[in-house]
């Protein structure tokens, strides 16, 4: 069979070549500093996220444990604002009989 410089019928008229393309030492090195970088960045990002949630945090626990005391102070002077009603309007103080002094000391 004849091989011509042309193609014939149903034949790659070009001819591929692979090359291999391979980062070299220098841009390998570039490539794992930035992202070695960015992985800092990241974790920074979050660390910083977490500390602000935890002041937050903090906060709110402050302001819970003094609406909590408050509270309680509330529930205390509400008792002690209605026992003396209580007392007053019970059957054991109606049944009482009022002391008047029956005479005065004299010196």
């Amino acid at each position: 069979m004849n091989r011509s410089r042309f193609s014939g019928r149903n034949q790659n008229s070009v001819s591929f070549r692979t090359q291999a393309h391979t980062l070299g030492p220098i841009t390998n090195t570039i490539t794992l500093i930035v992202l070695a970088c960015l992985l800092g960045l990241l974790y920074l990002t979050q660390v910083t996220k977490t500390n602000a949630y935890g002041f937050q945090i903090n906060s709110l626990q402050q302001s819970q444990s003094q609406l909590q005391a408050q509270y309680d102070n509330l529930q205390v002077a509400s008792a002690r604002l209605q026992s003396l009603n209580r007392i007053e309007s019970s059957a054991v103080a109606k049944s009482l009989v009022p002391v008047t002094p029956s005479a005065t000391v004299q010196n």
